[in-house]
């Protein structure tokens, strides 16, 4: 199962869907009955997605779970507690969907699939969707030591190539971003877009957002800039890092939990493109993304 993890059967619903998820998506697109209420964490693989959970949370949660002390995400690694819906169908893991209608709302769930390729029950209910976006440089690395760990499969040069080609899980990468981003802008309401860069730039000003567009309390009252303090503090990178719940045991026993913590990093694409890389890489972010009002500043 970890070989399909990264084994694509075809281009499935215009984008490269890996082949154990085929039938999971399938299932989601069909079955999965959306509440105007749920809040879901989109995103194309390695772009930030396992902080934007835990904000998330910490955000949605925060009238339940306002001591630092004791929270969820200390004793539970976000991906267990933003789980992905597809995944679950994917695997058969039938309790788990089960316990999709059982969860406390509003529920906070997450997804890697296109926005094109979303239940209708999303796309046409009044549930929030945050997608987080990344550097395309620093996200084909990010991917790239990620998978490696999972099944070597490429060399760094060959699977450089099969990204710029779109070829890579859940891609091409830059329909994946158009097709949120396009839709941020059409309906502000619905989709909120969030570059990582940007939230590890100013990570108040972008939670803040974050929570006007959840209609979080959080942003009221004298103690907002504390609990938000808190709130970014408790997700740090370095303190999830360290936890131990992250540092052993798997992902519905798949996925190691430490993968998921690397260096989190702006521009550590550096370390590993050569120039014809850069260049190439260059180019094709300006053909794919010139003209949509959606950019990237290269950090050199």
């Amino acid at each position: 199962m970890l070989k399909e993890l990264t084994s694509f059967k075809n281009l499935f619903q215009d984008f490269w869907c890996p082949t154990f998820y085929v039938e999971g998506v399938n299932k989601f697109q069909k079955h999965f009955d959306a509440k105007d209420n749920d809040v879901f964490v989109a995103s194309f693989p390695k772009s930030g997605t396992t902080w934007l959970k835990a904000l998330t949370f910490a955000i949605a949660n925060h009238q339940r779970f306002s001591s630092v002390d004791n929270h969820p995400l200390l004793s539970s690694n976000p991906h267990e507690l933003v789980p992905y819906p597809e995944f679950m169908y994917s695997n058969d893991m039938h309790d788990q969907i089960l316990s999709l209608s059982n969860m406390s709302e509003p529920r906070l769930l997450s997804t890697h699939l296109p926005f094109h390729s979303l239940p209708e029950s999303i796309t046409k209910s009044n549930c929030k969707i945050i997608y987080i976006c990344r550097n395309p440089f620093d996200t084909f690395v990010s991917a790239w030591e990620f998978f490696t760990k999972i099944k070597p499969e490429f060399t760094f040069e060959e699977a450089f190539e099969k990204y710029c080609n779109g070829i890579t899980v859940f891609g091409p990468w830059w329909s994946h971003m158009l097709g949120y981003w396009n839709e941020s802008i059409t309906t502000p309401n619905k989709v909120l877009f969030l570059k990582y860069e940007d939230l590890k730039e100013d990570t108040v000003f972008h939670v803040k957002r974050i929570a006007k567009f959840l209609d979080s309390p959080i942003i009221q009252g004298e103690e907002s800039s504390t609990v938000i303090e808190n709130i970014i503090k408790l997700c740090r990178f370095e303190k999830m890092k360290d936890l131990e719940v992250n540092k052993s045991g798997c992902i519905f026993d798949v996925l190691e939990k430490k993968n998921f913590f690397r260096k989190g990093e702006i521009g550590d694409w550096m370390n590993y493109f050569s120039p014809s890389m850069i260049e190439k890489l260059s180019k094709i972010i300006e053909e794919k993304l010139g003209g949509s009002g959606l950019s990237f500043k290269v950090h050199s």
